[in-house]
Parts: structure tokens; sequence; C-alpha cells
């Protein structure tokens, strides 16, 4: 899940597109239906939109965590940057929290957000079905 009005948000999901060879991953902006559904179905406060949630093996990720867990998922090269998993979070974050809290200033924001992937739809009906 990411900040489907941020511009920055918006080229990493493209550049994760990109590079997800497997198709692995599927995208849905925090401001949507779907990723309100989502953040409440994981127990996170609908509304938060200064972090990426990555969901992976029925686990999620946030911030500088969640990035690094989807560079090791991407694989090929961009797989040894997990290796910065060995700074301790709250270092990661604090650099994680200063370019989200600057990042409209710095890259801009759009009105229009990239639309969700329809698997989206099929793990949140796997999700409710448990429920």
């Amino acid at each position: 899940m990411f900040d489907g009005n941020c511009n920055l948000c918006n080229s990493t999901v493209k550049f994760i597109k990109k590079h997800d060879r497997q198709k692995q991953f599927s995208f849905v902006p925090l401001q949507s239906l779907q990723g309100e559904t989502l953040l409440k179905t994981i127990g996170l406060p609908v509304g938060a939109l200064d972090t990426v949630v990555y969901i992976r093996n029925e686990k999620y990720f946030l911030r500088s965590t969640a990035g690094l867990y989807i560079f090791k998922d991407i694989g090929g090269i961009w797989t040894l940057l997990f290796g910065l998993i060995i700074i301790p979070k709250s270092v990661r974050d604090f650099f994680y929290k200063l370019i989200a809290k600057t990042r409209y200033a710095l890259f801009g924001s759009s009105h229009v957000c990239i639309i969700p992937t329809p698997d989206i739809n099929k793990y949140l009906k796997k999700k409710s079905e448990k429920s």
C-alpha cells in the first residue's frame, strides 16, 4: 500500500512493476476504499499516509523495513540492498520519516492515483473468509 497522491510513491510503484519479473506484487493506494479496508484488516489506523505498507507472507512491514523487504523480493541485484537491514530500525526510519515529511515539497503530488490491481480483491476476500 502506498500514498497514491505522492509522485515519489507513484514513481516507486512504477519502478517495482518494471523490476518485478515474477509479477508477485500488487498495489493499492492508502486513500482508496481497498486501502482503508486492508489497513483495518491488519489493525493499522486509516488515514496514516506517511508510510508504505508491505504485506508479505501474512505479515506486514512499514517504512524502511517494508522498502528493504520489497528490494529483497524483487530479486536480482536489488537483493543486495536488503543488507541495510543491519542498520538499526530507528536510524533507518529516521531518514525514511524525513523523506516522508518532505516528499510533496520535493517531488510534488498528483490528483490521480495509480489504479490498484485486481489481485487485491482476492487478498481481501481471503482475509475476510478467515475472520
